[in-house]
């Protein structure tokens, strides 16, 4: 059953990925081409599957939902392009294909990314979901996704490969970089149904909670994972002078971190009145992916 919800979601998110961000026949089409490159690249589609859930306890019409689902995918795949440019960590690969700027160039995967980042709240603003709904839909979006949020998060990394973080400092680090979409993608769902500000606030706890072990999981799959399922080679952050919770706890005491804080995660769900079991499985699922 949740395996089956799960691959109906990723079919929906990608059938409406081609509809609102088609294929160009412009003369500067290389961008497009780049960008949607990028983004039908595969992944998990965690995100928009969370989004799709949370609006789904208050009721949110699919129309209301769907174009913020594609809107933050859109935003997560501009900050992968970037993130694997040269002069940020410097992959070949992504998702075990040529990373974009590898296939198009450095020149062309920079503005693939800021086409994605742009196009993206045009996106959004397709929605047919109420202006005062939409309106702060689209100011979390840019909030989680900016200066205090992703982005502040991408800095940090930077400065942390010249020095020596501690655990505190990782973890602010995480709940930015990796946390702050997840924190977005659940609490737009809540405020595009209509949920109350507890509401929010309990999907805002549950999805930093959900961010930081699944970023930890990364960390253990970058020593311990299996290249070809990764899509990417292990060891960067090694390569990369990075230092990772798991570099500073140890492998063990970092699993344990992680099972704690998805059980955190699990808690936060039990408050909602809503049918939460499939968000249920899914975050269960997280903690145990092997890619």
């Amino acid at each position: 059953m949740f395996k089956s919800k799960f691959e109906s979601y990723v079919n929906l998110i990608e059938k409406t990925i081609n509809e609102k961000f088609p294929e160009s026949n412009s003369e500067y089409a290389l961008v497009n081409q780049a960008s949607r490159y990028s983004l039908l690249l595969g992944g998990k589609r965690i995100r928009p599957i969370l989004m799709l859930e949370f609006a789904k306890l208050f009721g949110a019409a699919d129309s209301d939902v769907l174009p913020f689902c594609v809107a933050i995918e859109m935003i997560h795949t501009y900050s992968l392009i970037h993130d694997d440019l040269p002069c940020m960590d410097n992959d070949d690969l992504r998702r075990g294909k040529p990373a974009c700027h590898k296939k198009f160039g450095e020149d062309i995967a920079l503005l693939a990314g800021d086409n994605l980042l742009t196009e993206s709240f045009k996106i959004a603003a397709d929605s047919s979901a109420c202006a005062e709904r939409k309106i702060k839909a689209i100011s979390i979006l840019a909030e989680r996704a900016g200066f205090n949020g992703m982005i502040g998060g991408q800095v940090l990394d930077l400065w942390f490969e010249e020095c020596t973080p501690n655990a505190e400092q990782i973890t602010r680090m995480y709940m930015m970089k990796t946390g702050a979409l997840l924190s977005a993608s659940a609490e737009i769902g809540v405020v595009l149904g209509g949920g109350s500000e507890e509401d929010l606030q309990n999907a805002t706890n549950y999805a930093l909670n959900l961010g930081l072990a699944f970023q930890i999981i990364d960390d253990i799959l970058d020593i311990t994972g299996d290249e070809k399922l990764l899509g990417k080679p292990i060891g960067s952050d090694a390569d990369n002078n990075k230092t990772t919770l798991v570099s500073i706890l140890g492998l063990e005491n970092a699993k344990a971190l992680a099972q704690e804080l998805t059980q955190k995660a699990l808690e936060c769900l039990s408050k909602f009145e809503g049918n939460t079991e499939f968000l249920i499985e899914l975050t269960s699922s997280l903690l145990n992916r092997n890619y």
